[in-house]
C-alpha cells in the first residue's frame, strides 16, 4: 500500500479538524466512565490497572457516586449522557443493578464493559430489568490464547456463552472487543468466522500498550508488520461485509483512516468522555495515568472541574515533542490517544511511525 495520504483524505482529515475544533470548544459531557470496582476475577496479561481479585482498593460506594451523579445532572441532559461501570470486573459488585437503576430512574442510559464470567441467565435478565442499554464483552481469541491472556481456564468458555445469550437479545446493543498481540494474530480470519457463528454483529478490535502487566510480556506488542497486517485484516473484514468491524480510537493511522473504523481519529478523553475513578478522581477515559487527574469528587465538583479545567486534555500542543515535535501529521493527530503518553508526558508508542516503517514507498 502507498504510504502516502491521497488529497481527497487530506481533505477529509482538514474538515473533521475544523469540526472538532467546535467539539472541543463546547466541551459537552457524551459519556462517563465509573470505575466502580477494582476488584476482578481474572488475572490478565496485559492488564494496565494491575488488579487484584481481593484488591486492597475497596469499592466506591454507589452513594458517593451518585451524589456526585446529582450535582452533574442539572447541568447537563441526561439523556445525553452515557454512563458505562466498568473496572475491575462490574459484576463483581452485587449491587450493580441497583446502581444501574439509580442511574436510569435520572433518565441517564448506561452500560457495562465485561469478561463475561458472571454473565448468567439470570444476571442478565436483572440487568436488562433495571434498564441497562449495552454491553461490551471482552474476548480475545480461540480458546487456548483467549484463556492464556486471561489467565482463567473457564474464561473462553463463559465469555462465548454471554455472546450466545446476547445474541438473543434483539433490542440490547451490544458487542466484543479483542485485544490483538502476536499469539492471536494469525488466527484472526477462524476467529472472526467464530464470532459471525456466534451471532456477533459489532466487533472492535485494540493493541496492547506496554503499561502495568503488558510491561512484562513482550510478545504483547505487535511489530510494525504485524500491525500492518492487523490494519489489512480489518480492512478486508470491513469490505466483506457480514461483521461491522472497527479498530479501536487508539491513534492516528495516516493512509488507513476512516478505512478501518467509521471516523477519523479522534480522542475524546477529556472533551465529550469523563471518568470519575475508584478513588474519586476526576479523569478522562480509565485507560489513562493517574498523573493527568484533573479533581476529585470528595472535594471538587465534578462539572466545575469538567468545565475549567481539563486542559491537558483540550490543548494538545504540549504533545508536539520527540517524534511529535516535526511530523507534518500532528495537526490532525495531536499526539494519539492520551493513554499512549506515559507520566512525562512522552509518547510510548505512535500507530502511524509504524505504519510509516513498515510501508513500501
Amino acid at each position: 500500500m502507498n504510504k502516502r495520504i491521497s488529497l481527497r483524505k487530506r481533505l477529509g482529515l482538514e474538515l473533521f479538524h475544523q469540526q472538532e475544533l467546535l467539539v472541543r470548544q463546547k466541551h459537552e459531557l457524551r459519556t462517563l466512565f465509573w470505575e466502580c470496582t477494582l476488584r476482578c476475577n481474572v488475572a490478565c496479561r496485559h492488564c494496565g490497572s494491575d488488579c487484584r481479585v481481593a484488591c486492597h482498593q475497596p469499592d466506591m460506594p454507589q452513594a458517593n457516586f451518585l451524589q456526585a451523579l446529582d450535582k452533574i445532572t442539572p447541568q447537563v441532559d441526561p439523556h445525553r449522557v452515557f454512563i458505562i461501570f466498568t473496572g475491575g470486573e462490574p459484576l463483581m459488585r452485587k449491587d450493580l443493578e441497583q446502581c444501574g437503576l439509580a442511574c436510569y430512574q435520572r433518565g441517564y442510559p448506561w452500560g457495562i464493559v465485561t469478561n463475561g464470567l458472571l454473565l448468567s441467565r439470570s444476571r442478565l435478565d436483572a440487568l436488562l430489568q433495571s434498564g441497562m442499554h449495552s454491553i461490551t464483552v471482552s474476548l480475545d481469541g480461540l480458546e487456548e490464547t483467549h484463556n492464556w491472556l486471561r489467565r482463567h481456564p473457564q474464561s473462553f468458555r463463559r465469555a462465548s456463552e454471554a455472546v450466545r445469550m446476547l445474541s438473543q437479545e434483539k433490542e440490547l446493543v451490544w458487542d466484543v472487543v479483542s485485544c490483538i498481540h502476536q499469539r492471536n494474530l494469525k488466527e484472526l480470519p477462524a476467529f472472526r468466522d467464530y464470532l459471525i457463528q456466534s451471532g456477533v454483529q459489532r466487533w472492535r478490535l485494540f493493541t496492547i500498550f506496554p503499561v502495568g502487566r503488558a510491561k512484562q510480556t513482550p510478545e504483547l506488542q505487535l511489530t510494525p508488520a504485524q500491525f500492518t497486517e492487523l490494519l489489512d485484516f480489518i480492512r478486508q473484514t470491513r469490505t466483506d461485509g457480514q461483521l461491522h468491524t472497527n479498530f479501536a480510537c487508539e491513534g492516528f493511522l495516516g493512509p488507513y483512516e476512516t478505512e478501518v473504523r467509521d471516523y477519523f481519529f479522534r480522542c475524546h478523553a477529556g472533551i465529550s468522555v469523563g471518568s470519575i475513578r475508584i478513588n474519586g478522581a476526576i479523569s478522562g477515559c480509565p485507560s489513562i495515568r493517574s498523573n493527568y487527574d484533573q479533581g476529585n469528587i470528595y472535594q471538587d465538583d465534578f462539572m466545575e472541574v469538567w468545565n475549567h479545567r481539563f486542559e491537558v486534555f483540550r490543548h494538545r500542543e504540549w504533545a508536539r515533542q520527540g517524534i511529535c515535535a516535526d511530523c507534518s501529521m500532528f495537526r490532525y493527530c495531536e499526539g494519539n490517544g492520551m493513554h499512549l503518553h506515559d507520566e512525562n508526558g512522552r509518547l510510548m508508542t505512535c500507530h502511524y511511525h509504524r505504519l510509516q516503517s513498515n510501508i513500501d514507498p
